[in-house]
């Protein structure tokens, strides 16, 4: 009687893009696990989680290790480089999901600051705080969005918009059942300040 021949074992699950992206700009900038967690405001063993595919980012994170790395959320999608043209086309535009939020990049790629239509949905990633050097501005464009500047809180409507100092702790929630869309400008900034603070603001 012949032996069993051994069974095949599955081939493992394709990693999302970002996940090796994450790892290779990782150490194109030449930063151990350990350093480009405490840089983007992360546990090591989170930033492993997301490297090998295990978790996926939310937008908060992914502008956070954006910056740690000097680069753009494109590139951390694996997204090819376009051509650094002053116009894109609608049709180009193409919807990501990372986190519960969805956006759509609204700018070209290696530029000094990075454009995106944001759609944020009611409950997610509200008790995420952002410390960061630079700017950003926001404008919304449906529904209601909760913006906490420091100690003020504010309720935009549509039409209104927020210009300010990323330094100052911030945190954007949809107030409203069906979410809230926005776009949303930031500057690209590299510090070793740069992070990305969790927890809650009361």
């Amino acid at each position: 009687m012949s032996p069993a021949l051994p069974e095949e074992a599955p081939e493992p699950p394709e990693l999302p893009a970002v996940a090796p992206q994450l790892r290779a700009l990782r150490r194109r900038a030449s930063l151990t696990l350990e350093a480009a967690a405490r840089t983007a405001g992360l546990s090591p063993a989170h930033l492993s989680r997301l490297e090998t595919g295990q978790r996926q980012p939310s937008l908060p994170m992914l502008l956070a290790l954006a910056r740690t790395y000097g680069t753009t959320v494109s590139e951390l999608l694996g997204e090819a480089p376009a051509d650094r043209d002053a116009v894109v086309r609608a049709g180009t535009m193409e919807a990501t999901e990372a986190g519960g939020w969805t956006y759509v990049q609204a700018g070209a790629p290696g530029r000094g600051m990075q454009a995106l239509r944001v759609h944020v949905p009611y409950g997610a990633q509200g008790d995420i705080v952002r410390v960061h050097p630079g700017e950003e501005w926001l404008y919304v464009l449906e529904g209601r969005l909760r913006l906490r500047l420091g100690d003020t809180a504010y309720r935009l409507d549509p039409g209104d918009s927020a210009h300010f100092d990323s330094l100052t702790p911030h945190r954007i929630a949809a107030a409203d059942t069906g979410g809230s869309d926005l776009l949303f400008v930031h500057t690209l900034l590299q510090s070793p300040t740069t992070a990305l603070c969790l927890g809650g603001m009361s």
